[in-house]
């Protein structure tokens, strides 16, 4: 009787294991949204030509991101307290 639930037990954990398994290599699967992609524009087209061409186009891209980024926002007023 202990050999049965022993395997009774096995094949549970190993059934949980296979789902997690299953789960993590979907998730794994899924499309991603590009890391240079600033959210509110459109996407960019994708890299063509050689790795230095490419190279560059990605270089190009993240200094023009920055170079959005370190513009100055308008501040509240302070005096609207």
């Amino acid at each position: 009787m202990r050999a049965v639930f022993s395997i009774v037990g096995l094949l549970v954990v190993l059934a949980i294991v296979g789902v997690l398994a299953k789960k993590q290599l979907a998730a794994t699967h899924a499309p991603m949204v590009p890391a240079l992609q600033v959210p509110g524009q459109p996407a960019q087209p994708a890299p063509t030509g050689n790795v230095r061409e490419q190279s560059q186009q990605v270089q190009q891209q993240f200094k023009q991101q920055l170079d959005a980024a370190m513009q100055a926002r308008p501040m509240p007023d302070e005096d609207s307290k």
